[in-house]
């Protein structure tokens, strides 16, 4: 397609990238602006179960959507530009794609790792993990930044 119309890679590359938008600002907004403000404006007991309620509701987005979304959509990218097991040791797209995977199957499981640490009453370990995904996302962002458009 030429001439500025919007085909169907640019729509599944506007989603992919729209997933990694909600994933990674989800994270930095409420590691930086509503966890923030409800230590300071919440009594400990509100505090915890607000942070508690909006993890488990994020958690249950990224399962219910953000996941489906951004596995989906890179499949079809990655097929899209004929990336196979191989050419993922090649130099250039392949070894930076294939950061850019390691890194988020890290990141996803630190996520997860979080979520049972903080069920677990492990506040200390819960909060490196939920650090440690959210500098990992940032990571796989920029890895991705490194991909030509599809």
């Amino acid at each position: 397609m030429g001439g500025g119309a919007v085909g169907l890679w640019q729509v599944v590359r506007f989603l992919h990238v729209t997933g990694a938008v909600v994933w990674v600002g989800g994270q930095v907004a409420l590691s930086l602006v509503v966890l923030p403000l409800a230590r300071r404006l919440l009594a400990a007991e509100d505090r915890d179960r607000f942070a508690a309620r909006a993890g488990r509701r994020f958690g249950m987005l990224t399962g219910a959507v953000f996941l489906p979304v951004q596995l989906g959509t890179g499949w079809a990218i990655a097929w899209h530009k004929g990336v196979t097991w191989a050419s993922l040791g090649e130099p250039g797209y392949g070894r930076v794609l294939a950061a850019k995977l390691g890194l988020f199957g890290v990141v996803v499981l630190a996520a997860a790792m979080h979520g049972w640490a903080h069920a677990k009453g492990r506040p200390e370990l819960a909060r490196a993990l939920a650090v440690a995904s959210l500098v990992g996302s940032l990571g796989v962002v920029l890895l991705a930044t490194a991909l030509p458009a599809t």
